[in-house]
């Protein structure tokens, strides 16, 4: 992975794409930290088509992870307090 830093990349844009398209992501950098990833369309669908929304995760009827839950078997309800 080829690391640019952000004036290079802007610079020479065209190189950079198609040094993606060939030797797969490139990254960005600003002020020496990396900042973004230039990735190509197919590997981007990929990542992009695994993850599943938030609103798939909450109607899906099972986990999709091994988070133990404890049985709420013998908890009683706490009563609360009634404002008239």
């Amino acid at each position: 992975m080829t690391i640019w830093p952000v004036q290079d990349a802007k610079a020479r844009f065209s190189e950079m794409l198609d040094n993606c398209l060939t030797d797969g992501p490139q990254v960005i950098s600003r002020r020496g930290v990396d900042a973004a990833v230039l990735v190509p369309i197919d590997q981007w669908r990929r990542l992009k088509g695994n993850t599943p929304t938030l609103k798939e995760l909450l109607l899906s009827g099972h986990a999709r992870a091994d988070i133990p839950v404890p049985s709420r078997k013998g908890h009683r309800w706490r009563q609360t307090a009634v404002f008239d």
